[in-house]
């Protein structure tokens, strides 16, 4: 199950008591207030036990599964507490392994620990991963599986940008021309924003564009002037709801297939905290 303190509800639902069953001499019955509408999820971490890992000398693992709510990404970890044969020794536990996640039967994603995805939405998400937990200090060294349920129910954030192609198929031996356009759906924010793109390094592939608002990053020592051809940064300053931007890139492939991936990334409102500014999932162009 869930694990959430209880302590500060049962307080207060001890308070609260007494007065409830108090009524004044002058009061008049009244019709039963109707009941409001459940508060929103505030964002937090929500953790269940997933499963304990046994060692050969007794030492153990007990692992729970983590989910967080209140981000557009659902953000994964596997927090473990650790005992070892020294019973004197607090161990400390890092760990690593990957992560699957289900949600109604359908799989939703996979990746490594720690890791997110995009959030789906409220409803149980069946999480399994594959662990590696290691103490320190050293005592404590397990694998396994694991896996747990966690039933989240805040809101699906609403799309403030959307990144679409009018054409996700590259062909080998062919320049193929795209046309990415960048919608921004929320008065909130600026009209700055950043696409990136990147093919598969070792692959051939070139992206390029014409539009001045587009470069090949440098790579290498300074002074270098190569450029890598694989990849190509975009950046809008104009970007405003009713007026999307539209960026025309060429991919080039070899004899060799490559897909590539974009990513944008924009400010959101409180811009001066460190961590406000999103990234929002672009369009795969895959290969035939």
């Amino acid at each position: 199950m869930p694990t959430r303190s209880t302590t500060f509800r049962a307080l207060a639902g001890a308070a609260l008591l007494p007065m409830a069953l108090v009524t004044p001499a002058c009061a008049q019955s009244t019709a039963a207030p109707v009941s409001a509408a459940p508060a929103p999820e505030t964002p937090g971490t929500l953790c269940a036990s997933a499963g304990t890992l046994h060692g050969s000398h007794g030492e153990q693992a007990q692992v729970s599964l983590c989910a967080d709510t209140g981000s557009p990404r659902l953000n994964i970890t596997a927090p473990a507490t650790c005992r070892g044969t020294d019973a004197k020794v607090q161990y400390v536990c890092r760990t690593e392994g990957s992560w699957e996640v289900h949600r109604a039967g359908k799989s939703l994603g996979t990746g490594s620990l720690p890791g997110s995805r995009l959030y789906a939405g409220p409803g149980a998400y069946d999480i399994s991963a594959t662990v590696h937990v290691r103490s320190v200090p050293a005592g404590v060294d397990l694998k396994g599986a694991v896996k747990a349920t966690v039933s989240l129910t805040a809101p699906m954030a609403k799309a403030t940008h959307v990144v679409s192609a009018d054409n996700t198929v590259l062909r080998r031996g062919a320049t193929t021309t795209v046309t990415y356009t960048i919608n921004r759906n929320s008065d909130e924010g600026d009209g700055n924003a950043r696409l990136g793109m990147i093919g598969e390094e070792g692959s051939g592939v070139q992206i390029r564009s014409a539009d001045h608002r587009c470069v090949n990053p440098l790579v290498g020592r300074y002074p270098s002037k190569t450029r890598l051809a694989n990849s190509l940064d975009c950046t809008v300053t104009e970007l405003q709801p009713g007026h999307p931007e539209k960026l025309r890139v060429k991919v080039t492939l070899g004899a060799k297939c490559s897909t590539v991936v974009s990513k944008l990334g924009y400010w959101v409102p409180q811009g001066q905290s460190m961590y406000t500014g999103a990234m929002l999932e672009g369009p795969k162009l895959s290969c035939r």
